[in-house]
């Protein structure tokens, strides 16, 4: 019987160890949300692309004149900004309820060790497909923003629950295939940020939201 108790109360020291180190917040709906968010994003730049280059999904360096590529990143772009704002916020909010009933606190030390290790991998890989996007390197954006978005949640997994790995691994090999595919990102796009970010969010709903 003292046993019993003594794995117990270890057991329960492990818990609060764990939960003072992670941020267990997470909301798995954030996840679906921000899937589908990004599938609206690919079909609208989908049409961008195809309207603006009949019906070709190659944006490879050297192929378009200058004044219609102009005006196709820059819608393409608000697009993408659109789709990061709307997951950003809609994962603050509602991982900030799921923190209230869990009775924690959203904005802690762990949650701040979450976003530092998750930001400088995300940073450095939006500054690196700006720079691309500045020298014209246009196909290997989306391999770029994949594999550095990938590693951004491999990082930050440490500070997480663990299943953010595994989605951080998918996306990389995603970025990893799509440079032989060049031309083809938004398709490859689609799967990571899209069909891969709503199969894992279903997964962590399953698992972490419903208790």
């Amino acid at each position: 019987m003292e046993n019993k108790k003594y794995l117990q109360d270890i057991a329960e020291i492990k818990n609060m160890m764990n939960k003072s180190s992670r941020f267990l917040s997470l909301s798995g709906l954030s996840g679906i949300l921000a899937g589908f968010y990004a599938l609206i994003g690919a079909f609208l730049a989908n049409n961008i692309i195809k309207y603006t280059y009949d019906s070709r999904y190659v944006i490879v360096r050297g192929q378009m004149n200058s004044e219609s590529t102009e005006n196709a990143i820059k819608q393409l772009f608000i697009i993408a900004a659109v789709v990061v704002i709307l997951s950003i916020i809609t994962g603050i909010v509602l991982s900030s309820t799921k923190a209230k009933k869990l009775g924690e606190n959203l904005w802690d030390v762990s949650s701040k060790r979450l976003v530092v290790q998750f930001s400088i991998p995300l940073i450095s890989g939006g500054l690196f497909a700006l720079a691309l996007l500045y020298q014209g390197y246009y196909g290997l954006i989306a391999p770029v923003t994949l594999i550095f978005y990938g590693l951004a949640c491999v990082n930050a997994s440490k500070y997480t629950l663990g299943d953010v790995k595994y989605l951080g691994l998918t996306m990389i090999v995603l970025g990893l295939i799509s440079t032989f595919f060049v031309g083809y990102g938004l398709f490859f796009w689609a799967i990571g940020f899209g069909l891969c970010h709503i199969g894992y969010g279903y997964v962590m709903y399953r698992k972490y939201d419903r208790k």
